[in-house]
């Protein structure tokens, strides 16, 4: 019987907790995992949203920049780090490389899917807003969701019906490829942003939270 070795570790420590959750959001929008199934990069245009990454999973990962496609400009911060234990474990809820178009239910535990609907916000969500001209006093507000993914889309509305019963809408657009929006108007959208930021001291992108606050003033909403 030969000698059983130290159990390898990891650089992430994988336990789920609000912060792990809201990476796994971000992970599901704007992270890679490379075919030889050990690498996983973070790609971002805010360096706030690659330090709470960092942040998030506990890492101490050199924040690069890089050019994206033929572009010669590093306007793109990242960090890509090995761990052959995260990636196997990314790839048991759901996660597949080259995840853009693929990408469908992720096994989030029920208690953090908040954290992590915030994180997949923070990565690529957005809102909008704008005073309707055919109403007097009428202030429209959006809440919405992107993804290269139907499956994703759609798993995301449906988890957001089970929780608050608010349908959302789903587009479909293309520019230099298909990509689907599910979005949520004014009094539907309050819903999802209260279950996104449901308590204070929690990981946020500071640049669309603040853009939330101003919206939502304008309506009376405290946030």
């Amino acid at each position: 019987m030969g000698k059983r070795g130290v159990k390898p570790k990891g650089k992430v420590e994988i336990e789920w907790s609000s912060d792990f959750a809201y990476a796994i959001g971000l992970l599901a929008t704007d992270g890679n995992l490379s075919s030889d199934g050990r690498h996983i990069s973070f790609v971002s245009k805010d360096k706030e949203q690659i330090i709470n990454f960092n942040r998030a999973l506990r890492l101490t990962t050199k924040i690069s920049k890089k050019a994206r496609g033929s572009g010669e400009e590093k306007k793109y911060y990242f960090v890509q780090f090995s761990d052959v234990l995260f990636c196997k474990f990314l790839l048991s809820i759901g996660f597949t490389p080259a995840k853009s178009k693929t990408l469908g239910v992720i096994a989030v535990p029920k208690r953090y899917y908040r954290d992590f609907l915030r994180g997949v916000f923070d990565g690529d969500g957005y809102t909008y807003s704008y005073w309707d001209k055919r109403w007097r006093s009428s202030f429209m507000f959006y809440v919405g969701f992107v993804s290269a993914s139907i499956t994703f889309v759609e798993w995301l509305r449906s988890v957001i019906f089970r929780r608050l019963k608010v349908r959302g809408h789903i587009t479909t657009a293309t520019r230099k490829s298909t990509y689907y929006q599910l979005k949520y108007a004014k009094k539907d959208g309050l819903k999802v942003i209260r279950m996104m930021y449901y308590r204070k001291g929690q990981m946020f992108l500071s640049r669309k939270y603040l853009k939330i606050k101003k919206m939502l003033a304008i309506v009376g909403e405290k946030f």
